[in-house]
């Protein structure tokens, strides 16, 4: 769908429940679907929900057409100076690349996490590039822009070039990339008329949107995703995002089918 330059809108979709991660974009027409492999607050590490296990997920969603993403448990935080989080944090990391992998996804998403309050966050940033070195990346793994935290590794633009500097080191970062979530960025204190440029000057690119409203004001460092137009952010600035990074889009905002077409069609009027 064209907007008013003649710039294609990028692809929009939903984070869904896993059990039936096609027929939920079928049902939203979404091109594409994120969702969680297993519990995500859980170590145990990815399980397939979908009927057909991983294979006929996989088979399934090709032959549909439909673009699949999947979301790391939240937990995962491999800048932690903290061994009996980190190491764990490395090893689920692993597990959802290989699930993700298995189900041909393009990209697993996964939290910028944080170091302790008197850590030096340089130590966060090398814990990173080890993590990277790590893993064997198979699909694109995408570190995502946190709302909270003053030790957090992903919230303001000086930690996030920390990341990225420290990963561009790394064997395997070239497979690494960004994922911009707009509630995130406002809670967090990035302004959104600018933070698709400051994001790029320090990661060099935007892979996915994850583009939600905020319950909450400017800087709060409160993460509470709202429906587009029902929160503190205005529609017209996050279609400006979508529009400025070019990149597909997931919503993670409240309610099922229904509330994230009424967010495809808000975003979509305005793109």
């Amino acid at each position: 769908m064209a907007g008013m330059s003649g710039i294609a809108t990028p692809d929009l979709g939903a984070h869904v429940e896993q059990t039936d991660p096609i027929a939920e974009a079928k049902a939203r027409q979404a091109a594409h679907v994120q969702f969680f492999l297993g519990d995500p607050q859980g170590y145990q590490g990815p399980e397939f929900r979908y009927a057909g296990g991983a294979d006929g997920l996989r088979d399934d969603a090709e032959a549909a057409g439909i673009g699949l993403y999947v979301h790391a448990p939240y937990i995962v935080n491999v800048a932690t100076t903290n061994n009996r989080i980190r190491i764990p944090s490395r090893k689920l990391l692993q597990q959802h690349m290989d699930a993700a992998a298995s189900i041909g996804a393009k990209g697993l998403i996964v939290h910028g996490g944080h170091v302790n309050k008197d850590d030096d966050p340089e130590v966060g940033f090398d814990n990173w590039r080890k993590a990277v070195e790590a893993t064997d990346i198979k699909i694109p793994l995408l570190i995502e822009n946190t709302a909270g935290g003053d030790n957090a590794m992903t919230r303001y633009l000086d930690r996030i070039k920390g990341v990225f500097e420290a990963i561009s080191a790394a064997s395997g970062s070239g497979d690494v990339g960004f994922c911009l979530d707009t509630c995130h960025a406002h809670a967090g204190g990035l302004p959104l008329e600018s933070v698709v440029d400051e994001v790029r000057s320090v990661t060099g690119r935007i892979d996915l949107v994850h583009c939600n409203d905020s319950r909450d004001d400017f800087d709060s460092g409160a993460d509470r995703h709202a429906n587009v137009g029902s929160g503190k952010i205005g529609p017209d600035l996050l279609a400006q995002v979508i529009r400025d990074a070019a990149a597909p889009v997931v919503f993670e905002t409240p309610g099922g089918a229904e509330e994230h077409v009424a967010d495809f069609e808000a975003i979509r009027s305005r793109v």
